[in-house]
């Protein structure tokens, strides 16, 4: 096929990111031009895009992986998968954002541009059929989320949270050129399906492991798993709260999406050798952040320290093999969001003299305050401690049957313990909430993250438990493209 030809057979395929770029460029053109006064009109068609983004991946579904732009990036059902989820989380976030940052005055245009150009790094992320594009993706995702984690330039934590992240995840990039100039020297290709063929072959050796090894601890960081998560507690404190939210979403699918194609389509021939690496990462994952929450007092660090512990359940079900590992894995990462981004929007609305409050004490007898509130977050937090029947119960009961039936049995143990230990934490933020003695009133929370919380809350339960068998389906159809 000639360049031409496959540029006109690619186009199509790559509608969402067309759509992300052609917002992307237009909005930092109209916003050069508007100023802060199209900053509502730029986030409301933001809102919009990333969610057609979503729509677009979700009803291109293809019925086989198709290649494109030269072997670079595929569509296949993973991809999709992840794009949905990226997709929507992100709009999510962004809804919520804009909101706040209208009412505290703080309305530039480059809020959703960087969002947008955010969420294309990650589609090429989860695309990626190279290591190239690979690097690319995982760099134009990063680039743009520095300059978020810093949104507050007059404020010393968000100063400090956008350099934190910027000087360690140089180096977690400095580690995936480093494994990636590894696996090409010792297969002979950047491309992951000759890469794969390579590995079948029996090439590479020590090399080889260690090149995929650095990639690995490369994605943890990009995932917050430990011991890479330094990171993450002091970016979630000190990037704007609107910003954490988004964090805690749409980036974290991304990395597990990228990992789970790593794994399974170059290295698939290597599980022997990189499923030990990923049980580690999983175990200490959920122990240390499990343990790391239980010592918070500041509800972003919490979460900050739960979507550690989330990311070591999710690395479990990547450690169970091929058979169920990584649609247990998509399944949780589904299952999980909702709960997160309604826990964050609730965050967001804290507000008491229009100043953030973000502490456990700060929710003291909410219930007798704000019902509605404190019903929301009863419900949220139910969702990620795991109780039946919420969503959240069904995801960590999907990761932990993929473990067993693989026979990780001690990896399994290890996640429950996690679970219980988690479950405390979550449930003594309730127990602030319904029976510590009454703080001063929060603010009212706005029309935006009212929808936003009881739209997770929705989906958390009933919607997603309704819907699991069809989540399955998709999961299971997607995973088996890889095949």
């Amino acid at each position: 096929m000639t360049p031409l030809n496959d540029l006109l057979h690619s186009l199509p395929y790559a509608r969402p990111e067309l759509l992300l770029v052609a917002f992307a460029l237009l909005g930092a053109v109209i916003g050069a031009w508007g100023g802060q006064k199209v900053f509502g009109l730029l986030s409301l068609l933001g809102v919009g895009v990333l969610a057609a983004a979503g729509a677009i991946a979700w009803m291109q579904n293809p019925s086989a992986p198709a290649t494109i732009f030269q072997g670079a990036m595929v569509v296949d059902g993973v991809a999709v998968f992840a794009k949905v989820l990226i997709g929507f989380s992100a709009a999510a976030a962004l809804l919520v954002g804009a909101d706040h940052f209208s009412r505290v005055g703080d309305r530039r245009f480059e809020y959703p541009v960087l969002m947008a150009l955010a969420v294309l790094g990650m589609f090429v992320m989860v695309s990626a059929q190279d290591l190239i594009s690979l690097y690319v993706g995982v760099e134009l995702q990063s680039l743009a989320a520095y300059v978020l984690a810093a949104w507050r330039r007059d404020d010393a934590r968000s100063s400090e949270a956008g350099l934190k992240y910027f000087v360690l995840s140089a180096i977690s990039s400095g580690l995936l050129l480093f494994g990636s100039s590894f696996v090409y020297g010792f297969t002979g290709s950047i491309r992951f399906d000759q890469i794969a063929a390579a590995v079948n072959e029996g090439a590479g050796g020590i090399g080889l492991v260690f090149g995929l090894v650095l990639m690995l601890c490369a994605l943890g960081f990009k995932m917050s798993a430990a011991p890479f998560h330094m990171w993450t507690p002091d970016v979630y404190e000190g990037a704007p709260t609107p910003v954490t939210a988004f964090f805690a979403a749409a980036p974290k699918v991304a990395a597990v999406a990228l990992m789970a194609r790593v794994l399974y389509e170059p290295f698939g021939g290597m599980i022997a050798q990189w499923q030990q690496v990923v049980m580690a990462l999983a175990a200490i994952s959920m122990v240390w952040g499990a343990f790391g929450a239980l010592l918070q007092t500041n509800l972003k660090r919490l979460m900050a320290y739960s979507s550690i512990t989330n990311m070591g359940f999710a690395l479990m079900g990547l450690a169970a093999g091929p058979e169920q590992g990584p649609a247990s894995a998509l399944i949780y990462l589904a299952l999980y969001l909702p709960a997160n981004i309604g826990i964050f929007a609730l965050i967001i609305s804290m507000q008491r003299n229009g100043e953030p409050a973000e502490t456990i004490g700060d929710l003291a007898g909410l219930a007798q305050k704000r019902a509605w509130m404190a019903g929301l977050f009863t419900l949220l937090l139910f969702s990620l401690a795991g109780i039946p029947p919420f969503s959240g119960f069904i995801g960590k009961f999907l990761v932990f049957s993929a473990a067993v039936d693989a026979g990780l049995v001690w990896l399994a143990i290890v996640g429950a313990i996690a679970a219980v230990i988690s479950a405390a934490y979550y449930l003594r933020i309730l127990a602030s909430v319904w029976f510590a003695a009454p703080a001063p009133a929060l603010q009212k929370a706005s029309g935006a993250v009212a929808l936003t919380a009881t739209v997770a809350a929705v989906l958390s339960f009933p919607v997603l438990v309704l819907a699991l068998g069809a989540l399955q389906r998709w999961a299971e159809t997607a995973v088996r493209m890889w095949n």
